[in-house]
């Protein structure tokens, strides 16, 4: 893992914006008068997807993929001007938050200025014709890292937009090779101190098909020598089949704790139940109580939290990426109170660094545990909204509920506690098994 990435990324909430739908007019501006309701939501980060110019040929859809670029060193003129960007950019750290974008670096558009300026760039069919390697892309041409220009090039677009923005996500990670990853991070730490680097990580399925085909596809593990924070993407089919009655409870908690003793002591995961390209929360979870459930669990992972943008509205309709198709927003203000309630609870130094364990108890009850030194955070997330008694491992009494806005107690009575289908995290002491 990058040595110097900060174990207090764990403490943070991310906040996902496509720009096309997160309001009716589709801009920068439209973004910035939204600012001061995303931040009240404890929001430390917001990611803006590709700002960039998108290519006309190949284009899918009516507007074509923000991911199908045309030109890294310019910003959509459907969303504003550069000075528009720019005034965004400012607004949000005024507020105290931190701005990254999204970097597209396996691929451009067929008819993008690098397609057109450097041909030899880019990654050729037998045939000698421009192509990519992933089939259903068809909507762009994949570049070919074996060039040395190409390199500085794109370190160089990486300085220019690290002078204004304090990060980068970088889409589809494991495609480019991990010495350019090592070497952008160094050089663009000159620019930008302490620049965030989120990367794409991708499912184990992705990484085994394109290995068996040839591919130099990355793995998390490699990923985590240039980049602070991996997608969740090692874990979250095993999530899916949970969700979809394929495999226990049990199954899912494994997979997480797992990620304890197979990455480096610094790790963070991107923690979502929702992403720009996955079916939204609401949906796969629509009953009420089972989505809080989840939503609360999200937040006391070890990891950033990531929200798309439109979750916190519950909505159930993910936006297309390849035509106008806005954000339908139904704010309710509960969701709010739990979700500003939840970032709060994120910011506990517990949190920070910490001894992590999840059990699959009966009912479907998960129980997670933060513990340092003398003290624990327990949760307990009956993600089917049951109730029912849990057996936890903390002393007798009274402890107050950090979900419970009207601040309930939570009771530990012969070592049991009473579910009753909404989420429930209590700090206690721990005195159980501590390392030596």
């Amino acid at each position: 893992m990058a040595k110097n990435t900060a174990k207090s990324y764990r403490n943070q909430v991310m906040y996902c914006v496509f720009v096309r739908s997160h309001t009716p007019e589709g801009t920068f501006e439209g973004v910035r008068r939204d600012l001061e309701r995303i931040k009240e939501l404890g929001v430390d980060v917001i990611w803006l997807m590709p700002i960039h110019p998108v290519g006309e040929q190949c284009r899918k859809g009516s507007l074509g993929s923000p991911y199908a670029i045309r030109d890294y060193r310019a910003v959509d003129p459907e969303y504003g001007t550069l000075e528009d960007f720019q005034r965004l950019v400012d607004a949000v750290h005024q507020m105290g938050m931190k701005c990254i974008i999204d970097v597209v670096y396996n691929h451009t558009s067929p008819d993008s200025v690098l397609a057109r300026e450097h041909p030899e760039w880019f990654y050729r069919r037998p045939d000698g014709s421009f192509g990519n390697r992933v089939g259903d892309w068809w909507d762009v041409i994949d570049l070919d890292y074996s060039q040395p220009g190409l390199w500085d090039y794109q370190i160089e677009t990486l300085k220019y937009w690290a002078s204004m923005v304090d990060g980068f996500r970088c889409d589809v990670a494991p495609l480019v090779p991990l010495e350019f990853w090592l070497r952008a991070r160094e050089e663009v730490e000159r620019v930008r101190p302490g620049c965030l680097w989120l990367a794409e990580s991708v499912e184990p399925a992705f990484i085994r098909e394109g290995r068996a085909a040839g591919l130099g596809v990355l793995s998390d593990a490699e990923l985590y020598q240039a980049f602070d924070i991996c997608y969740d993407y090692d874990i979250f089919d095993v999530f899916q089949d949970y969700l979809e009655g394929k495999v226990p409870l049990e199954r899912y908690a494994q997979a997480v704790n797992a990620q304890e003793t197979i990455y480096p002591d610094n790790y963070v995961k991107l923690r979502f139940l929702e992403n720009h390209d996955r079916a939204r929360a609401a949906f796969l979870i629509p009953e009420g109580m089972a989505l809080m459930s989840w939503t609360a669990f999200l937040y006391f992972q070890k990891g950033t939290t990531l929200l798309y943008a439109g979750q916190e509205a519950e909505c159930t309709h993910r936006p297309s990426l390849f035509d106008k198709d806005e954000t339908a927003w139904h704010i309710s203000e509960g969701v709010t109170r739990l979700l500003r309630t939840l970032a709060k609870l994120k910011r506990n130094p517990i949190l920070t660094d910490s001894r992590y364990e999840v059990k699959a108890l009966p009912q479907d009850i998960l129980c997670a545990t933060h513990r340092k030194g003398d003290r624990q955070l327990v949760g307990l997330f009956s993600v089917k909204g049951n109730s029912a008694p849990v057996r936890v491992e903390a002393p007798d009494g009274f402890y107050p509920n950090l979900l419970d806005e009207n601040g309930r107690e939570v009771e530990v009575y012969g070592g049991m506690v009473s579910v009753k289908g909404a989420p429930i995290v209590f700090e206690a002491p721990w005195t159980g098994d501590k390392p030596n």
